[in-house]
């Protein structure tokens, strides 16, 4: 159907000429006295000079259902504007005193009440208004792995990865180093942080050692990287 196609409308008298379109569902029929009808696409059928009666009523039903169902199909593979994702994020909200940085390794049973049995998740938690990027290695006599790295956000946790305690002896000796900056704002320059440390591997066998903290609620192990500007491991 286009502009200047002769139409009539399927459920009453009358029809015209197609004068243009109000989106994909409306069309605008213009009588013989000029005037302009809004009506549904498919409540109209395109004819022919000699069709604008109603002699072929059932077979333009019919077409029009097919092209009812088309529609139908095209709608749904077009996802509307509220099924869009939401690409829109804000900005992170800095806290009074979060422009001294606080950093932690931090270590969770996943079952504390079966602690023999539990396996771990380890986390890195930024407690100020920087944002991290940080490489997370452990050491295996003078080699290096990293097991992770990327940006942490001002005021978030991260997860990092889960381990049962086979895997205790390859965390051992570890390092996490980072490097802070704002975004869209000035900020005071920060010193790179380059935290080494040696994890006691016995503590994961101790309910005792998992303290309750501001992190996290349940209990955890939680090491200090850095707190307020004052780097705690250095080795």
């Amino acid at each position: 159907m286009k502009i200047g196609d002769k139409v009539r409308f399927l459920n009453e008298i009358g029809g015209g000429r197609v004068a243009g379109f109000q989106g994909k569902t409306v069309v605008l029929v213009e009588d013989e006295d000029g005037f302009q009808v809004p009506m549904l696409v498919n409540e109209v059928v395109v004819v022919g000079d000699e069709d604008y009666g109603t002699g072929h009523m059932v077979e333009v039903k019919s077409q029009n259902a097919k092209a009812k169902n088309s529609q139908t199909k095209a709608s749904d593979e077009e996802p509307e504007p509220e099924d869009k994702p939401i690409t829109f994020k804000a900005k992170p909200v800095e806290r009074q005193g979060g422009d001294r940085l606080s950093a932690y390794l931090a270590f969770v049973p996943i079952d504390v009440k079966e602690l023999s049995q539990t396996r771990f998740e380890s986390y890195l938690v930024n407690d100020s208004n920087y944002y991290l990027r940080y490489v997370y290695m452990t050491a295996e006599n003078n080699a290096w792995t990293v097991r992770a790295e990327g940006e942490l956000e001002p005021n978030t946790k991260e997860f990092i990865e889960e381990f049962g305690r086979e895997d205790l002896n390859a965390l051992e000796h570890c390092c996490v180093q980072m490097l802070a900056y704002k975004r869209e704002r000035p900020f005071l320059l920060k010193p790179a942080v380059s935290a080494q440390l040696n994890v006691d591997t016995v503590k994961f066998y101790k309910l005792h050692a998992f303290r309750e903290n501001d992190f996290f609620e349940q209990s955890a192990l939680v090491y200090t990287l850095i707190e307020n500007d004052v780097q705690k491991i250095k080795l």
